[in-house]
């Protein structure tokens, strides 16, 4: 009879790879946890060898995840959350601790630079970030503020003041750019002929490659279901993105991307801070402190 432990990887080896999945390389997820590049190599090998599928495909030092990788890691990353908040439900958290909830993405994307605006405003700098896709596990009582993409009336419960709008626009890296300086034109087309690094999103989606170029026609390249993952390959000069305003800004900033036209596409929705309608002093100076550092670059936003 087949038990948990005999039926399932090692659970170190599955952190491993969902670190490498969701970071979009190996490189990365060392860096993360810490730990040696050939471990972090070691423990995918080994979990491709027990489950004797092909997590990513390997070309010199680069490495894509394939499809059966997206599945498992997005499992993953599903059983880990369900422990995690089992954990925090019974074990509870300190009375003074300021939970911040927001997604993976766009906590690394775009709060992470500003994470010092709000443990300066809290006392011994008790604060927790709890980062999920599913808004619901920020509704629980102990989540003090979140940020979340919608409208004002999906949370009816809570108080939701705009940060940004869901604006998007084509990026790529600066020497993607020097090999196609057509795409510089503004013309939609133009992307037709380079290759395109795409972000999982449903058919017809408007804010996928095919609204942009307005094409129903199928289009080649990578898909990642995280948006991360995504620009680390945009990054590495492998082809052109949809990115987020906001969520570019730092990359844009820091020379590592460069935005390709003058117009954008917005969604009906934006990103909200979202608080409890009696929120206090102390969240209402962090929300306004986050709300002030919209459009500031990475250099000073920790600044008080």
């Amino acid at each position: 009879m087949k038990t948990l432990k005999t039926s399932l990887p090692l659970l170190n080896a599955m952190v491993v790879f969902e670190a490498a999945a969701r970071l979009g390389g190996l490189t990365l997820a060392a860096r993360e946890l810490n730990i040696a590049q050939s471990a972090v190599s070691r423990h995918v090998a080994n979990l491709e060898h027990q489950l004797s599928i092909e997590l990513f495909t390997r070309k010199g030092n680069r490495v894509a995840i394939t499809g059966a990788g997206m599945t498992l890691a997005e499992a993953i990353r599903d059983g880990l959350t369900t422990i995690r908040q089992a954990v925090e439900a019974l074990t509870g958290h300190d009375s003074d601790t300021f939970v911040i909830g927001c997604s993976h993405d766009f906590a690394q994307a775009w709060l992470m630079p500003r994470f010092g605006l709000i443990t300066s405003r809290i006392a011994d700098g008790q604060v927790l970030l709890r980062t999920s896709n599913d808004y619901r596990d920020f509704d629980q009582p102990e989540v003090t503020l979140s940020i979340r993409f919608g409208e004002p009336a999906h949370w009816p419960e809570f108080m939701a003041e705009k940060l940004f709008d869901g604006e998007w626009f084509p990026v790529c890296a600066p020497a993607f750019l020097a090999r196609h300086p057509a795409l510089a034109s503004d013309e939609p087309a133009a992307f037709l002929a380079v290759p395109l690094i795409h972000q999982l999103t449903p058919p017809g989606a408007i804010d996928s490659w095919q609204s942009w170029i307005g094409t129903d026609r199928e289009l080649d390249g990578p898909r990642f279901t995280s948006y991360m993952s995504m620009i680390h390959e945009t990054i590495a000069s492998r082809g052109a993105a949809l990115a987020w305003a906001g969520f570019a800004d730092e990359h844009i900033s820091r020379g590592q991307l460069v935005r390709l036209t003058k117009t954008s596409r917005r969604h009906d929705g934006a990103f909200h801070i979202v608080m409890r309608k009696n929120a206090g002093p102390i969240v209402r100076a962090v929300a306004r402190a986050l709300r002030d550092s919209v459009g500031n670059s990475s250099t000073g936003i920790g600044d008080t």
